[in-house]
Parts: C-alpha cells; structure tokens; sequence
C-alpha cells in the first residue's frame, strides 16, 4: 500500500521515541539551562507502553512503512529497550534501527543484536576530548563512545556515525573526523546545525553548509558524489577516490529536501508529527487507551498523513524560525 500526502510523498519511515530523558545535555538538543535537575520529564505511565508501540508499528507497516528508527532522546536509558526491539524484529522485513549518544552501547550492543537490530547510528560531535565534553555537558569522555561503537562493530551491527557541526564549536575538527572513520567500514555523516526546537540558540551564523564541509574534506581527503540509494534519503553520499569508503552531508537548512521527505515521527507519549519542525501533534495514545480498533486507528494514520503539507525547510525564515516548535529531545533526530 503506497499513502500519499498533498504533495504526493509516501509514508515509508517512521520514528519513534521510545523516552525524553537523556544523560548528556547537548548544547543543539537538550542543553543543561533549560533540562536542569527540576525539569519535569514525563512520569513512566506517559509513556507508550511496549506493547502499544509494537500495535501501532503494525498498523504503520500496513499504511507503507518499511523502516522504523528508534530514538529519544536517548532510548538506551528506556529499561529493557532490547525486549521492544525483538517485539518489532518479528517484523523481519522491517529495516529496524537505533539512534544513540554510545554512552551505554559498550554494554549494550550484544542485546540489541540478539534481539532482531539491524543497525545503530552512533551521534558523535568530535574526537577531541575537550570540545566533545563541553558539547555534551556532562563531561562524557569520547574514549567511551568509540568503545561502543567498536563493541557494536565486534557484534556484527552495522555503524553510522553522526556529527552536528556548529561554526566555531566543533567545525575545526570535521577533518579529523573524516580521516579517523575512513577506512573503518563506518559512515560518518555531517549534519548542518538545524533551528529544531527553540532552546538552542540558532543561528544561521552558526551553520556550516555541507558544501563547505565536503570541499574542506575533499581538500585533504579526495572524494566525489554518488547517486542516492533511495528515494527519500536524507544525506547525500560522497565517496572517498581510493575506494576506501564514503561520507555523508546533511544538510537542511542549505539543500532543502523536503520535497522527498517520507519520515513520521511519533513522541513517546505517542504524539505524531509529520515534520521534525512541527508546532503540534495528532493524539494517538487516548484512542489506544480507549480501546480504539485497529480501524479506527489506521484512519486516523491514514487522515494525518494524506492532510500533510509541510516543507519547513523549503520555507524556512526569519520569521519561521520564531515558531515555538517541538524540541529536538521530545521527538528524535
């Protein structure tokens, strides 16, 4: 079944944040003046039990979905995240993955395979150790993010390995970046710095656009552009000239795509939205709790998804980015 929205996009991805605590405070995401220690997270009977996500990922793939990305944010701290990853793993033609900080992937990365993951995509800002505590604020040493990222290997997950970069914070270190995951079967992508939310200072100052990005690589590490695997792939993919793997650019606010964006995005109090810079959500936990039939609930998918209009980045502003949106850490990446 192939679900259209006004602009003729198909429903093919879904993300879902299984919780909206996170043990680091990233500046970009969840940054420590707003996320302090008496910020109210939301209680656990909020959150969208086990077996309520795995109901509603059915009735997704029923609608077109074939990738499903669990996130935060940080969705290892979700006790027992393993036993929803084997629940939707039953799905086995499913591309089922995680997004995660690494922090507990060292310990955590065993369980993820055996229970059905497909592959993890590890977020990663810089290999010095200074810029990379001050970006997580929580003086998380990068030592143990590339131990996950080596367990996670040693297991058999495939890795990504995402990179924001802000002008004048961690932009300096994209080369060495590049340089240390090339060649290591990983795929490192550059995200540019994005207005998501409204707690982390954006600014268009503060944005690094991936052409930049891409001929500061290609200066030192020769690469080149290849075509898309997909419809509705986010980053663009570069190849290192001596074959010795490839790279990828993010980028938003520069290259708008949202003219082939596929992705929903589902809160884990069970919100959907239907753009990462959206303003408010459909309610799909009340009709879950009330015992709403698969029928009732995949009309309700079917409404919001065939109503969409958004292309944020397409038109993104001054005036746009005034727009109290929904906070990256709330909904994922």
């Amino acid at each position: 079944m192939t679900l259209l929205d006004t602009l003729q996009r198909p429903l093919r991805d879904l993300r879902i944040s299984v919780t909206d605590r996170c043990n680091f405070r990233c500046t970009y995401c969840m940054p420590k003046e707003v996320y302090g220690k008496d910020f109210q997270f939301l209680e656990r009977e909020a959150l969208l039990s086990f077996g309520e996500i795995h109901r509603l990922v059915r009735l997704f793939r029923d609608q077109g979905v074939e990738k499903i990305r669990i996130t935060g944010g940080e969705p290892l701290v979700r006790r027992k995240i393993e036993r929803l990853i084997e629940m939707l793993a039953w799905h086995d033609d499913l591309d089922l993955t995680l997004t995660t900080n690494g922090s507990l992937l060292k310990l955590k990365a065993q369980a993820l395979k055996d229970a059905g993951l497909k592959r993890v995509t590890v977020s990663l800002d810089s290999l010095d150790d200074t810029t990379f505590r001050q970006m997580n604020d929580v003086d998380f040493p990068v030592a143990r993010v590339l131990e996950g990222i080596d367990e996670a290997s040693r297991v058999g997950l495939p890795v990504k390995v995402n990179m924001v970069v802000k002008r004048g914070v961690n932009d300096q270190d994209a080369v060495a970046m590049a340089r240390h995951f090339k060649g290591s079967g990983h795929i490192l992508r550059f995200i540019e710095f994005m207005d998501v939310g409204h707690t982390n200072g954006w600014k268009l100052d503060s944005v690094v656009p991936s052409a930049e990005l891409a001929a500061r690589i290609g200066a030192e590490l020769p690469i080149e552009p290849v075509p898309s695997n997909y419809r509705g792939e986010v980053a663009e993919r570069w190849r290192y000239l001596d074959g010795r793997g490839e790279v990828g650019f993010i980028s938003s606010v520069t290259q708008a795509f949202c003219s082939d964006c596929t992705r929903a995005r589902l809160s884990a109090e069970g919100r959907l939205y239907t753009c990462l810079f959206a303003t408010q959500g459909t309610d799909f936990r009340t009709p879950l709790r009330a015992d709403a039939s698969d029928d009732e609930l995949a009309a309700l998918i079917r409404g919001v998804w065939s109503a969409r209009t958004d292309r944020y980045s397409e038109l993104r502003s001054f005036e746009t980015t005034k727009v109290h949106k929904i906070e990256m850490s709330y909904i994922g990446g």
